[in-house]
């Protein structure tokens, strides 16, 4: 009766979203000048836009409450991710291509040569056959355009699209793919909560040490990367390991997108506001919304490994995923510090940046490597007390990875193999054995939270089988 009563409650409220995204869209079109600035710089097609994602998750709900203990369950929540996850990369793309772009215009500004008074610097650039003649204001212009562009809904669709998706891949199957019972044993409900309710936490945090006069300290930068450090330990704690991962990269979405919110564009909105009604504008607000812009800009590239990091095992799969997380993080905003010192031409004061840097994502690579065997293959082999047949393989194969690794997998989650790869086959896994070497020998991350509860034995048979040859005898 619950699900058909949330069934109805969902297509209703979708029902409602399209009639107001069409009532908006009708409202807009008749206004003058079509809505685009609105009052306090808000406008009628953004919130259609708004309303319009919110009836996609309406309907992803819709199809997940229709799918769910059905035969369709595992096809529909495959397509949903596919749908979700192209969103939010899509989405993602434009936000971080604004940033990179905004923040590449600030650093390679002409502010000296030939700049009017009311100007802070121009930029001529050349791009797709055309020139192209930017200048930006020390405050605004006299006269605020009609077609003035909010750089906005990039933020506001990548994060919910990303909170969708989320949801989807980790929190529908929280048993699965959230909660690992050999790091802690909790329910699927605790797990959400702890998720969610840690982006706000961060938040908090977060704004609150941006809101004192601590940020301009340079020690700033170091109690911030202390504190995602913790924020990594702390999800390390809790959820599996690749959930962890995917938790911290929301964490800091979380702040880019609250930054957007409640600091950027609330400032812009008031320098709207002032340069229409001819009022002085507080130059601390542009300040700091530029401050909070760059301190997104700091964050795109933890966050961007972080969305590809569960293709990469030797990352989350090592021993202290919470350090490999860090350094990661240290070494990849290093190197967008030193393109933002590049776009500025000050990269000889700061020579080291770059270097020190890639020498971080070095030693991650050495950290992470596998233990080397003493005599190379023949040593390992020599090490197993037994020799190790291609059937015993097998069976540990088909007792403890077939449920999902098959043409026809049996996996409550899994209804077609992960990544197309299937052990239905001597054959098979022998073609496979330097993947199944990496996933369930070195990195230890398959099976997926130990599902099928694998045992440190049956790894080691493994290993020996594969340094043994990899025979089929």
């Amino acid at each position: 009766m619950l699900q058909y009563v949330t069934l109805f409650t969902l297509i209703i409220t979708f029902l409602l979203l399209l009639g107001v995204i069409f009532a908006l869209q009708r409202v807009a079109k008749t206004r003058p000048g079509g809505g685009a600035v609105g009052e306090g710089g808000s406008t009628l097609e953004g919130y259609s836009y708004a309303l319009i994602l919110l009836a996609v998750i309406a309907a992803v709900g819709i199809a997940y409450v229709l799918a769910r203990d059905s035969p369709w369950s595992g096809h529909i929540m495959e397509w949903l991710n596919i749908v979700v996850r192209l969103m939010h990369i899509t989405f993602g793309i434009a936000w971080i291509g604004a940033s990179f772009y905004f923040v590449f215009l600030e650093n390679a500004l002409n502010r000296t040569d030939n700049v009017r008074e009311e100007l802070a610097g121009n930029l001529w650039a050349v791009h797709g056959g055309g020139f192209y003649y930017l200048e930006k204001y020390k405050s605004a212009p006299k006269q605020i355009p009609k077609s003035l562009h909010w750089f906005k809904y990039e933020a506001y669709f990548t994060w919910l699209s990303g909170f969708s998706l989320l949801f989807v891949v980790y929190y529908f199957n929280a048993s699965s793919m959230l909660i690992d019972p050999r790091v802690l044993d909790i329910s699927p409900l605790a797990g959400v909560g702890i998720g969610v309710g840690s982006f706000v936490a961060a938040w908090l945090l977060y704004d609150g040490l941006c809101r004192t006069e601590f940020v301009r300290s340079p020690w700033f930068k170091v109690v911030g990367f202390i504190l995602a450090t913790g924020f990594a330990f702390f999800y390390a704690q809790v959820f599996s390991a690749r959930a962890a991962y995917i938790h911290f990269g929301a964490m800091l979405g979380t702040l880019m997108v609250g930054n957007v919110f409640f600091t950027i564009i609330p400032a812009q909105k008031a320098m709207v506001k002032a340069a229409t009604e001819g009022t002085p504008l507080d130059p601390t607000l542009g300040k700091n919304a530029l401050a909070r812009s760059l301190h997104n800009n700091y964050f795109t590239l933890p966050v961007l490994f972080v969305m590809v990091s569960n293709h990469f095992p030797s990352t989350f799969g090592h021993s202290y995923p919470w350090a490999i997380l860090a350094a990661i993080t240290l070494g990849t905003a290093g190197v967008k510090h030193w393109l933002n010192l590049r776009e500025k031409h000050q990269t000889d004061t700061a020579v080291w940046v770059l270097p020190a840097a890639v020498g971080v994502l070095l030693a991650v690579v050495f950290v992470t490597a596998p233990p080397a065997q003493s005599g190379g293959t023949a040593g390992a082999a020599s090490a197993c007390t037994q020799q190790v047949s291609m059937s015993q393989v097998n069976m540990i194969v088909q007792k403890r990875c077939i449920q999902c690794h098959s043409a026809h997998p049996t996996d409550d989650v899994f209804k077609s193999p992960p990544n197309g790869v299937v052990y239905d086959t001597p054959e098979d896994i022998i073609r496979l054995k330097d993947k199944i070497m990496q996933r369930v020998v070195v990195t230890k991350t398959m099976p997926q939270n130990n599902k099928t509860q694998i045992t440190q034995e049956e790894r080691d048979l493994i290993a020996c089988w594969i340094n043994q040859g990899a025979q089929n005898k």
